[in-house]
C-alpha cells in the first residue's frame, strides 16, 4: 500500500496495489569511490538546511481534512527565505505552520505556492529571524538522478528530529503512486523509487547525493514494503525560478507570483511499446517514434482518463496513443508539460492513434490555476467551494461544481455526505458558490428548504433532503475565505449582505397547518416555534469540522481518538422526516381549549389534558397511546458537544405527559435527549407533522428529560394529539401483565404483551472513558420480552395508562486496558418520578423561571444526596458485622428486597463529600430504615416540604463495625444542565458536569475550567491540549472559574505564546505552551439565558476587522 509520508495525512489507502519490478544495477564506478568522509561532509551541510515542519490545516479543503501533522522541508533559497516541501504539506487550504531548524530555532512560515497537480510546494520565512544558526541552501540538481545512484534521505522520519536513511535509486520511470480514490494523487509525471523505507513525517525530505545536492523530493512510501517514492525536480526548478522573481529586495515584501500552468484536463500514462501495439499502434508509427527518441525510450504516452467538460472532453478517449504534440514526437511527461505550460490560453495540436487510426485534434490549453479553487464558503461549520481539478478527475465531474469539502452541522443534520455536489437549493438551480450564497441570503433562521445533491458513489441519481437553517445561532453567519499568497493567510469577509434575513436575530413566527408543511420545488417553509432569538451576533466562523475528547498526540504513536460517531446510540442512517399528506375530513375538526395564558396551570387543566382520549372500552393499549406517542430526532451541534455527549445524532420515542393551549410536554429518556444544547424535532404518531421542540428539564439523576413544544404549531392536529394518562401508583409487581407500546421507524404504533420479571432491578453502570451521563441510584423495571435494544416507548396497563417509560440507557463495554465499545440497553423507568416533576411544574413551584413558548414558567429545583450508592444483600452485610437487630429492622421494612445500601462514592464538591466514605452502609434517615433509593429521594423531598434551610439529613450509618450518626448535607440542583460554553483556541471548556464530579475528584487549584472537547485543525490540536483535563493556570494566573478564565485570555493577543497549566482527570499535572490564533480561531462563548429561553452566542476576542 502506498501512502503520503506526512503523519496524519491521507490515512485511507488503496487496499491492493500492483507490485512493481525494480531494476537492480550496480552503481557507477565513480560512486564506489565515495568515502564515508565525503558523505559526512555533505550531510553536515545538508542537515543544517533541513527543517521540521509542524503544520495545522485549519479547515478541511479540497482533498485534505483539518488536522495537525509533522513533515519535513529544506531551504532552497537562503537569501529569499524559501523552503521546499510537498504539496500535501503546504496544503491547498488554510494552513498555519512553523519550521524548526536543527538548533531548535522555531520560526513561522507561510505558504506561497502549492502546485495544482504535482506534489511540491513552497513556504516562505524571514531569513533575519534565524539568529544562531549558520546554514546554507541545498542546491537542486535534477539532472544528477540516475539508476544506481547512492542517496541519503534526510528528514523528520517517524517524528524523529533528524533521521538519515540510505538507499539506491532503482527506478526513474515509476508510475505516480495512487494514495486515495477520493483524495490527492499526483499524475502526468514519473516518480523515482528506492528501498529507503521512509515513514510518517518524512514528507518533503531532500534526497541528496554525496555532493550534498538534492536530486529528488521524498513524497510517499509503500506500507507493505520498504519502497519509497521520490518526485523528480525538473518542474520544481521551473517554479522556483518564477518565485525568485517575486522577491523585492528593496521593500522586503513578498509579492504573489503566478506560475504559468496549463492543462488539457487529461491524465496520461506511460505504456510500453508492447502495450501500445496491443492498443492498435501501427508498426510504421512505432518505428518513427523509436527513431525520433533516445534508444532507452521504452514506450509512449496513452490517454488514461478525460475530465468531463474539459478541453479534451469528447475529443480524446482512454486508449488514445499520443504521437505528436505541436508537431514534435512526445513520449515523456516532462516534454509534454513544458509545451502545455508554455501554451496557456492557446491551442495545441495533438496527433494520436486510436485503434490503429491516426487522428489530429486541436485543443485549447486551459489555465490550470483557474480550476484550482482559492476560496470557500463556510456556513454552519460546512466548507463549500468549487470542485477542483483534483477531485473532478477523481469523481469524473465537471470542474467548478459546488462541492462539499466538509459537511458541518447543517448539512450533516440533513444527511448530505462529504464530497457531495449540490445541484439545487430551495428550488433554485445551483451551478456556482455565488448561486448558493444568493439563495442563503434570502432565507431566515429556522427555514426548512429542500436540497438536491449527487454523490460520486451514486452519480446517476439525485437525492433530495430537507435542510434546516441554523435557528439557534450555534454557528457564526456565513463567511467567505479567500487565499492571499502575499501574506500566506486567507482573508475573511461576510458572505451575506447586512440586510439578509439570515443575519436577523428572529425566527419567523409562522403557524403551520398541514398545507404549510408540504415542501415543493421553489417553496420555502419555516419553523413554527414562536420564539425570538436574540444576542446572535456576526462573528468569525469557528470552523469546527470535527470534535474530539481523546488525548491524541500528533507524533507520539497511535492516536487514541473518540470517534463521535462510533458505536453511537440509535444512529440514524437515513432521513426520516415526514412529508405532509391529505388528511381525512374528520381530522379537520379542531377542539377548542380555553385556558388562561399564564405560567401556572390549573388542576382542571391537568384533568382535561391527561387521559383525555376517547376510546372504546375494549381498545388496545396501542390505540389508546397512539395520540400521545412522539418520535424524537435529536442533533447536537459539532461546535459544542458538551457534557461528554458521545454522538451527534439520536432518535427515540417519547410520550406526551401534558398538553394545554400554550404548552405541550413530552417525556423521553436522556439517551435520546442528552443535553439541552441541541436541536429537537418531534414527529407525532397521530398527525403527520414535524415541529421543533425545546429541552426544558433534564433530571440530574434519573434518566428522563422533558421537552416542550408549541401546540399551536400542530394546526388542526391539536384535536387528535393528546397527553397520556399517568399511573404512578401502584407500582408494577413481579409477574404483572403489562403492555410495551412504542413507535416503529415508520411512526406506526406497536405493542406486545409482556410480564414483569423484576420491578426493582438496581442499575450498575460504570463510568465511560470520556465521562458522560450515566444513570445511578435508580431501580428499573425488567420484562421477559421486548422489541430489542433500539426500541423505546412506554409500559402500560391494559387500559393504556402509563406505568413506566421504556427508555434507553448508554453504557460502555471495556475490553482489556485500552479497548472499549459503546452499547445500549432498554429498561423501564417508573413514572412516579416524572409525575412528581410534572406536578411541580403545574403547581408553579418556586424555582428559576424559564421562558417557554413566550411564557415565563417556574421550573422545579431538586434536592438530592450527591452520593453514588449500590445495594448489598443482607446476608453479605451480616458478614461485614451488621447487627442482627438492624437486619431484622431492614427485613421488616422491605421483606422483598432484603438489602442495605452502601456508599460507592461521593460527588466531588458535594456537601456529603467529606462526611460519607466508601463502603458505608446507610441504615436509616431521620430514624426511618432505608432499603432502596426511593427512600432516600423521599427523605430529600421532605426537606423541600419543611423548607429546611439547613438541608441536612440525619443519617445512621454502619462503618467498619460501628454505628454512627451523621448530619449529611444535601445539594439543590436545577434541570437546566450546563448553561455556558467557551471556545478558546479550538477547545471547548465548561464547568465540570455531574458525570465528571461523580468520579470523586476536583483539583484543589481550581476546577471551573474543564476541557470537554477539542477541534481538529485548531491550536489545541497542534499543541496537544486535549480533553479530560482542567485548565488551572494561564500565563501563571489562576483560572478557578470561567469568568477568571475569560479575563485572563482576553489579555492575550493574536500570535502570542501562552503557558497553560493543566491537571488531568487522573490527577497528573502538566504545563504546555500554545500559540493563540485569533484569525482562524477567535474566542467565543455560548450562554443560555433563562429570561429569553435561548442560547446566545457572542465573541469574546477576535482580530480587528473580523465580524462578530
Amino acid at each position: 500500500m502506498e501512502r503520503l509520508g506526512s503523519e496524519g495525512v491521507l490515512a485511507g489507502m488503496e487496499t491492493s496495489m500492483k507490485e512493481e519490478l525494480c531494476m537492480e544495477i550496480d552503481p557507477p564506478f565513480k560512486e564506489n569511490l565515495t568515502t564515508t568522509d565525503d558523505w559526512r561532509r555533505a550531510l553536515n551541510k545538508v542537515v543544517s538546511a533541513v527543517v521540521v515542519l509542524r503544520t495545522t490545516a485549519c479547515r478541511a479543503f479540497d482533498t485534505e481534512s483539518a488536522g495537525a501533522s509533522y513533515a519535513t522541508g529544506f531551504v532552497v533559497d537562503k537569501r529569499r527565505g524559501i523552503i521546499l516541501t510537498n504539496r500535501h504539506v503546504v496544503q491547498p487550504g488554510p494552513v498555519v505552520a512553523e519550521a524548526m531548524f536543527v538548533n531548535r530555532e522555531e520560526i513561522p512560515v507561510y505558504p506561497i505556492y502549492r502546485d495544482p497537480v504535482h506534489d511540491f510546494g513552497f513556504f516562505h520565512y524571514d531569513p533575519c529571524a534565524i539568529q544562531f544558526l549558520s546554514y546554507e541552501e541545498i542546491p537542486l540538481a535534477p539532472e544528477a538522478a540516475c539508476v544506481g545512484l547512492e542517496i541519503r534521505v534526510v528528514g523528520n522520519d517517524s517524528g524523529e528530529k533528524v533521521s538519515i536513511l540510505a538507499g539506491t535509486l532503482a527506478r526513474l520511470d515509476r508510475d505516480a503512486p495512487v494514495y486515495k480514490k477520493d483524495g490527492y494523487n499526483d499524475f502526468n509525471t514519473f516518480y523515482m523509487q528506492a528501498a529507503s523505507g521512509t515513514k510518517g513525517g518524512s514528507s518533503g525530505s531532500p534526497v541528496v547525493d554525496w555532493q550534498g545536492r538534492a536530486v529528488a523530493l521524498n513524497a510517499g512510501s509503500k506500507t507493505s514494503s520498504s519502497s519509497a517514492f521520490f518526485l523528480p525536480l525538473e518542474r520544481v526548478v521551473r517554479a522556483l525560478e518564477f518565485l525568485k522573481q517575486g522577491r523585492d529586495a528593496i521593500t522586503n515584501k513578498w509579492e504573489a507570483v503566478t506560475i504559468p500552468r496549463g492543462t488539457l484536463q487529461v491524465t496520461f500514462l506511460h505504456k510500453g511499446f508492447d502495450e501500445t501495439r496491443r492498443l492498435g499502434l501501427r508498426s510504421e508509427m512505432e518505428q518513427l517514434v523509436r527513431h525520433a527518441t533516445p534508444p532507452e525510450e521504452t514506450g509512449m504516452l496513452v490517454v488514461d482518463s478525460v475530465v468531463p467538460g474539459g478541453p479534451a472532453h469528447k475529443l480524446l478517449e482512454p486508449g488514445d496513443v499520443l504521437v505528436h504534440l505541436n508537431g514534435e514526437v512526445t513520449t515523456q511527461f516532462l516534454k509534454m508539460e513544458n509545451l502545455i505550460d508554455d501554451s496557456v490560453n492557446r491551442k495545441v495540436q495533438l496527433q494520436i492513434e486510436r485503434g490503429g487510426k491516426p487522428l489530429t485534434v486541436e485543443l485549447l490549453v486551459q489555465d490550470l490555476h483557474s480550476i484550482s479553487p482559492d476560496y470557500f464558503l463556510e456556513v454552519s461549520g460546512a466548507v463549500i467551494h468549487p470542485l477542483s481539478y483534483q477531485q473532478a478527475r477523481n469523481f469524473r465531474f465537471h470542474c467548478g461544481l459546488v462541492y462539499v469539502a466538509e459537511q458541518g452541522y447543517m448539512l450533516f443534520r440533513a444527511g448530505v455526505p462529504r464530497h457531495a455536489i449540490i445541484k439545487k437549493f430551495a428550488g433554485e438551480d445551483i451551478s456556482s458558490v455565488d448561486d448558493l450564497i444568493s439563495v442563503l441570503s434570502k432565507l431566515s433562521r429556522g427555514a426548512r428548504v429542500p436540497l438536491e445533491y449527487i454523490s460520486h458513489t451514486d452519480r446517476h441519481r439525485r437525492k433530495s433532503v430537507l435542510v434546516t437553517i441554523d435557528r439557534h445561532g450555534w454557528y457564526a453567519p456565513p463567511q467567505i475565505y479567500t487565499r492571499n499568497d502575499s501574506s500566506g493567510l486567507w482573508s475573511i469577509k461576510p458572505a451575506l449582505p447586512v440586510d439578509s434575513p439570515l443575519l436577523s436575530s428572529t425566527i419567523n413566527p409562522i403557524k403551520q397547518d398541514l398545507a404549510s408543511t408540504m415542501v415543493s420545488s421553489g417553496t420555502i417553509s419555516f419553523s413554527p416555534m414562536e420564539q425570538t432569538h436574540q444576542c446572535i451576533n456576526q462573528e468569525p466562523m469557528d470552523g469546527v469540522t470535527s470534535m474530539e475528547t481523546s488525548c491524541e498526540h500528533v507524533a507520539d504513536g497511535p492516536h487514541c481518538e473518540d470517534d463521535s460517531d462510533a458505536g453511537t446510540k440509535k444512529r440514524v442512517e437515513e432521513d426520516i422526516s415526514v412529508d405532509g399528506s391529505v388528511l381525512p375530513d374528520s381530522l379537520h375538526e379542531q377542539v377548542e381549549e380555553r385556558l388562561e395564558d399564564s405560567g401556572t396551570l390549573t388542576d382542571a387543566d391537568v384533568r382535561d389534558n391527561q387521559g383525555g382520549v376517547a376510546v372504546a372500552a375494549n381498545a388496545s393499549p396501542e390505540r389508546v397511546l397512539e395520540p400521545a406517542l412522539v418520535m424524537f430526532e435529536v442533533h447536537v451541534p459539532t461546535s459544542c458537544m458538551i457534557d461528554g455527549v458521545h454522538s451527534q445524532h439520536f432518535f427515540g420515542t417519547g410520550v406526551i405527559i401534558h398538553q394545554s393551549q400554550n404548552i405541550g410536554l413530552v417525556a423521553v429518556d436522556k439517551n435520546t435527549v442528552p443535553v439541552s444544547l441541541c436541536d429537537v424535532m418531534l414527529s407525532f404518531a397521530a398527525y403527520p407533522i414535524e415541529i421543533p421542540g425545546e429541552v426544558v428539564f433534564l433530571h440530574p439523576v434519573h434518566n428522563f428529560a422533558l421537552v416542550a413544544y408549541d401546540p399551536s404549531a400542530l394546526g388542526v392536529g391539536v384535536s387528535v394529539v393528546r397527553a397520556a394518562e399517568l399511573l404512578p401508583e401502584p407500582a408494577p409487581c413481579r409477574g404483572d401483565s403489562v403492555y410495551l407500546v412504542g413507535l416503529s421507524r415508520s411512526l406506526q404504533a406497536t405493542s406486545r404483551k409482556s410480564f414483569v420479571t423484576n420491578p426493582c432491578a438496581a442499575l450498575n453502570i460504570g463510568s465511560a472513558d470520556c465521562p458522560r451521563y450515566r444513570a445511578i441510584n435508580m431501580e428499573v423495571i425488567e420484562l421477559d420480552t421486548d422489541f430489542g435494544s433500539t426500541f423505546s416507548g412506554v409500559i402500560t396497563d391494559e387500559q393504556g395508562r402509563v406505568q413506566a417509560i421504556w427508555g434507553s440507557f448508554s453504557t460502555q463495554l471495556k475490553y482489556g486496558y485500552s479497548s472499549s465499545e459503546d452499547h445500549q440497553f432498554v429498561r423501564g423507568i417508573p413514572i412516579y418520578t416524572v409525575s412528581k416533576i410534572l406536578d411541580k411544574i403545574i403547581c408553579g413551584t418556586e424555582g428559576p423561571t424559564l421562558l417557554i413558548n413566550g411564557v415565563k414558567r417556574p421550573m422545579p429545583l431538586i434536592t438530592i444526596l450527591e452520593v453514588e450508592l449500590y445495594p448489598t444483600l443482607l446476608s453479605k452485610a451480616r458478614s461485614f458485622g451488621l447487627t442482627n437487630s438492624w437486619i431484622q429492622a431492614l427485613v421488616k421494612k422491605d421483606p422483598i428486597r432484603r438489602q442495605v445500601l452502601r456508599v460507592k462514592g461521593c460527588f466531588a464538591g458535594s456537601k456529603a463529600e467529606n462526611l460519607l466514605e466508601q463502603g458505608d452502609m446507610v441504615l436509616a434517615i431521620n430514624k426511618e430504615p432505608v432499603t432502596c433509593f426511593r427512600d432516600i429521594e423521599d427523605a430529600c423531598q421532605e426537606l423541600d416540604k419543611c423548607n429546611n434551610s439547613d438541608e441536612m439529613l440525619k443519617m445512621i450509618i454502619f462503618r467498619q463495625g460501628r454505628e454512627m450518626e451523621l448530619l449529611v448535607g444535601t445539594d439543590v440542583r436545577d434541570g437546566i444542565g450546563t448553561t455556558r460554553v467557551i471556545n478558546w483556541c479550538g477547545c471547548i471548556v465548561q464547568d465540570p458536569h455531574p458525570a465528571v464530579r461523580a468520579l470523586g475528584y476536583l483539583p484543589a487549584e481550581g476546577h471551573g475550567v474543564y476541557v470537554a472537547r477539542w477541534c481538529h485543525g485548531s491550536p489545541v490540536n497542534r499543541y496537544s491540549l486535549y480533553a479530560l483535563q482542567w485548565i488551572v493556570e494561564v500565563n501563571g494566573k489562576p483560572t478557578p472559574d470561567l469568568d477568571a478564565f475569560v479575563t485572563v485570555t482576553k489579555e492575550i493577543e493574536d500570535g502570542e505564546f501562552v503557558r497553560v497549566r493543566t491537571i488531568h482527570l487522573n490527577g497528573k499535572p502538566r504545563v504546555l505552551t500554545l500559540k493563540q490564533d485569533l484569525h482562524y480561531w477567535p474566542t467565543w462563548e455560548l450562554r443560555f439565558e433563562p429570561e429569553t429561553g435561548v442560547w446566545c452566542r457572542k465573541t469574546i476576542k477576535a482580530l480587528d476587522g473580523s465580524t462578530a
